[in-house]
This record gives structure tokens, C-alpha cells and sequence, in this order.
């Protein structure tokens, strides 16, 4: 890692930094995965699966049946730290003209994930996943704080309807009253 990091440009970190940044860098890629994973049981049975899985909102996602068939696998991916999602270039842009509101530091790191996403009729899909890495401020210990907006490309309709039920689904959910309707249940 020490030798990629000087390949990029990044002069300036010690040696003896690394195996703390390694331990950061697979927690990091861990939780991405995890995102992925939560997109994929949500997603690779088909839409109509998906619109049942994200209108119970994200809590109520959690009680459902998960893995029925293969899993993803990572293909391959690709960092690309200087490249801006359209997302991220949007905040920023956002935060030149409402600072109050979405004011924030632009993403550290940019990483794309294909992943083979394999559907109920057993045909594999490979899927674009962008992951922009945000630091926070640190915690109070002096622990830094990350943060890891993942979700799929909108490379065709498929995943900008993917991306429109998982946020509309939740959004649904906590609006139409269902927890107080579940609770009063």
C-alpha cells in the first residue's frame, strides 16, 4: 500500500502509518461491500421484489427473508479518486449556493465496483456500483470518521428505478404513517 500511495502522488505519509491506514482501508471496503450486498438482496430478484422490499422501508427490510440464490461477486473495481460522481459534483455545486445546508468537503476517494449479479432465472448481470469516501470530523477519542455513499451507477433505466424505489420506498414508508400503523398492530 506504502508503494501505491507514492505512485500516486502521496509523499507525505510515514512508513510506519500504513498498517493502521491498511486496517482503515479493508474496514472501509468491508462496509461497502455490506452496501452492495443490501442493494443486491434488494434488487437481484427484480424489481417487483425490490418495490416489496424498499416500500417496508429500510427497518422493515431488515425482516425479510434475505439470500434465496447466489450472491454477488466482485468482478473487478476501479479507483478513481480524481473523478467526481455526478452526485458528488451536484453537493458541491449545491454548496456554493445553499453553504448553510449542504456545505462539507468534497469525497476523498472514488472508487467504481462491477458486480456479477446473478438473476432468478440463473443469467449473471454485471453491475456498476459508484462509492464516493467522505471523512467526518473525528470523534471525540480523535478516532477519524468516515463515511461511504454507495449505490448503483445509472447506467440504464434498470438502476436509476433501483436507486428512485430504494430512497422512494423509505421515504413512502415513514410518510404513509406504516410504523404507527405496524405499532398500533
Amino acid at each position: 500500500m506504502y508503494n501505491a500511495m507514492l505512485r500516486k502522488g502521496y509523499d507525505d505519509t510515514p512508513e510506519d502509518a500504513v498498517e493502521s491506514m491498511v486496517a482503515v482501508h479493508n474496514f472501509l471496503n468491508e462496509g461497502a461491500w455490506a452496501e452492495i450486498e443490501g442493494w443486491e438482496a434488494r434488487f437481484s430478484k427484480g424489481l417487483g421484489y425490490g418495490w416489496q422490499a424498499c416500500s417496508r422501508g429500510e427497518e422493515g427490510f431488515q425482516e425479510m427473508p434475505q439470500w434465496k440464490g447466489d450472491r454477488p461477486r466482485l468482478m473487478r473495481f476501479m479507483g478513481r479518486p480524481g473523478d467526481l460522481t455526478p452526485k458528488a459534483r451536484m453537493t458541491e455545486v449545491l454548496g456554493k449556493v445553499w453553504p448553510s445546508k449542504f456545505a462539507g468537503e468534497p469525497p476523498f476517494d472514488r472508487h467504481d465496483w462491477y458486480v456479477q449479479r446473478t438473476t432468478p432465472g440463473g443469467q449473471t448481470r454485471e453491475i456498476r456500483y459508484v462509492i464516493d469516501y467522505y471523512s467526518g470530523p473525528p470523534e471525540p477519542t480523535g478516532e477519524p470518521v468516515f463515511y461511504l455513499d454507495v449505490r448503483p451507477a445509472v447506467d440504464g433505466p434498470t438502476a436509476a428505478s433501483e436507486r428512485i424505489l430504494r430512497w422512494g420506498g423509505d421515504v413512502w414508508h415513514r410518510a404513509s404513517g406504516a410504523k404507527a400503523r405496524e405499532n398500533a398492530s
